[in-house]
């Protein structure tokens, strides 16, 4: 776990605190978080919520965003999100695994791999960041 992007995270984006994801890789060309399995975070079938998943994804496509933005640039604002759920997650971690698509001076548009702990690939969100 990267400690200090943790914290950072936690303090810019306090809902990541509250479901408490970690921050594993904090660099330009790829982001890392990851959100552990908890039973209140799930639907009545056990598995995470799709809400889960996309917090987790939507946090760290922004934090990718975050460390690609254009000189004078103050921050970022998720404009578009779009998920495709592939597999359920009953247990372990879900992985975003974050990387950008384009880096403009206007947007910034991220794609994040959701895995579970056997690197199998459970959902993509592919969204678009404003740069403010």
């Amino acid at each position: 776990m990267d400690a200090q992007a943790t914290e950072m995270v936690h303090k810019t984006m306090p809902y990541t605190a509250t479901l408490g994801i970690e921050v594993l890789r904090s660099e330009p060309a790829e982001t890392r978080s990851r959100l552990a399995w908890a039973a209140n975070l799930c639907t009545a079938a056990g598995a995470l919520h799709g809400g889960a998943l996309m917090s987790v994804a939507d946090a760290n496509g922004g934090l990718c965003a975050f460390l690609n933005l254009p000189e004078g640039s103050s921050g970022t604002t998720t404009i578009e999100s779009k998920t495709n759920f592939l597999r359920a997650v009953r247990d372990g971690h879900v992985t975003a695994v974050s990387r950008p698509l384009h880096v403009g001076r206007r947007i910034v548009v991220v794609e994040t791999d959701l895995l579970d702990d056997a690197g199998t690939l459970v959902g993509r969100v592919t969204q678009t960041q404003a740069v403010l």
